[in-house]
C-alpha cells in the first residue's frame, strides 16, 4: 500500500475525535488552528469552547472588545495570537464572509502558509498540504530526510514533498491523518514503531536511525530577562497598567514596574523563575500599602483588588498574585 493511502487508512482507524472536526465552518476551523499553533490539544481544547461559547460567529468576535478577547486567551501565551484573531475577525466580517482560496485566507492576520493550508483543506476541499512539526518528522523519518528542520532548504524541500503526496481529492483527510499520525504513533520520544503500518518501508526504521531523525538546529539559549513588581494596595484598590507594544504580553495588565522599590514595600518573592520559550525571567514582587494613594507613572489606573479577575493579565503576574 502506498505511503498515502497507508495514512489515508490509518487515519480512517485511528483519527481523533475533535469537536472542531465535527463542522465545516470556516470560523470554528480556524479558531481552532489558531489556538494551537503553539498550543497542545488537551489544552487547547477548553480554550476552543469557551470562545466558541462566548463568541458562536465570527461577528461576535468581531465586536467584542479587545480585553474580553483577551481575557478568554489568559493562560495560552503568545498573545499576539489572540491580538491578530480579533483583527482577522473584524477583516472577515468586512469581507462579508470568510474567504474560500488560499490568497483570501493568508491575507487574514496571523494566517500562514500553515494554517491557511489546514483551513483550505478541512473547510473548502483545497488541495493545500500541511507542513507542521508532526508533518516534518513523519517524512523526515520515512524517507529518511537528514536536511535539518527549521531551514530554508528544509521548508522547501518538505513542503514540495508533502504536496505530491497529497491526493487532490482528499486534502483534508490526509492532512489531518499526517498530523495525528505524528501525534500518536510517529510521536517525537518512544514511537510506536513495532505497530506502525510504514514500518516495513520506513527509511529511519530500516536503518537505525528513528530517534536521529528529523535533525534539528541547535536551539537559541534563552535570553534572561528581571522584572521587578510592586503591587501597590491602598484602600482594598490596587495599581495596574497595560503593558504597551513591541514587547512582550502587549496588552495585558500588570502591577507597577519599577527599578526603584519604595522603602515600606515588603518582599513578597524574590527571583521567581518564569520560562518562556526564548526568554527566562526572574521577577521581584513586592507589596506595598501606603496611607494614601502615591503619584505613579502616567497610564496606572486604579481600581478594585476584588476586580482584578476581570483583566487579562501575563501568567507571572496570576502566579505572583497567589504568592500573596
Amino acid at each position: 500500500m502506498a505511503f498515502s493511502e497507508t495514512i489515508l487508512h490509518w487515519y480512517a482507524e485511528n483519527g481523533r475525535d475533535l469537536p472542531w472536526r465535527r463542522t465545516r465552518d470556516p470560523y470554528a476551523i480556524w479558531l481552532s488552528e489558531i489556538i494551537l499553533q503553539q498550543t497542545r490539544v488537551a489544552q487547547g481544547w477548553s480554550y476552543w469552547e469557551r470562545f466558541m461559547e462566548h463568541f458562536p460567529a465570527v461577528e461576535d468576535l468581531a465586536a467584542a472588545p479587545e480585553d474580553e478577547v483577551l481575557r478568554l486567551w489568559q493562560g495560552l501565551g503568545y498573545y499576539s495570537r489572540a491580538r491578530n484573531l480579533h483583527t482577522a475577525a473584524k477583516q472577515i466580517v468586512a469581507l462579508g464572509g470568510f474567504p474560500d482560496t488560499l490568497e483570501g485566507i493568508r491575507a487574514l492576520k496571523g494566517v500562514g502558509d500553515y494554517t491557511a493550508a489546514a483551513i483550505g483543506s478541512i473547510a473548502f476541499g483545497l488541495p493545500a498540504a500541511v507542513v507542521d512539526g508532526n508533518v516534518y518528522r513523519v517524512l523526515a523519518r520515512y524517507f529518511g530526510i537528514a536536511t535539518p528542520v527549521g531551514t530554508t532548504a528544509a521548508r522547501k524541500e518538505f513542503t514540495d514533498l508533502a504536496q505530491r503526496l497529497l491526493p487532490p481529492d482528499e486534502p483534508a483527510a490526509f492532512n489531518q491523518g499526517m498530523m495525528d499520525f505524528g501525534a500518536t504513533c510517529c510521536t517525537p520520544v518512544n514511537p510506536a514503531c513495532m505497530t506502525c503500518p510504514l514500518q516495513g518501508s520506513c527509511q529511519a526504521f530500516r536503518t537505525g536511525r528513528v530517534e536521529l531523525l528529523p535533525v534539528k538546529q541547535a536551539p537559541a539559549k534563552p535570553v534572561e530577562r528581571h522584572l521587578t513588581y510592586v503591587h501597590v494596595r491602598v484602600d482594598g484598590h490596587v495599581a495596574i497598567h497595560r503593558r504597551g507594544p513591541g514587547d512582550i504580553w502587549q496588552g495585558l495588565w500588570e502591577p507597577l514596574l519599577t527599578d526603584s522599590v519604595p522603602p515600606e514595600a515588603r518582599p513578597v518573592i524574590k527571583a521567581f523563575k518564569h520560562q518562556l520559550t526564548h526568554r527566562t525571567l526572574y521577577a521581584d514582587f513586592y507589596l506595598w500599602e501606603p496611607s494614601d494613594r502615591p503619584s505613579l507613572p502616567d497610564g496606572y489606573v486604579w481600581i478594585e483588588e476584588a476586580e482584578l479577575g476581570a483583566y487579562a493579565k501575563p501568567r507571572l503576574f496570576e502566579l505572583l498574585l497567589e504568592k500573596l
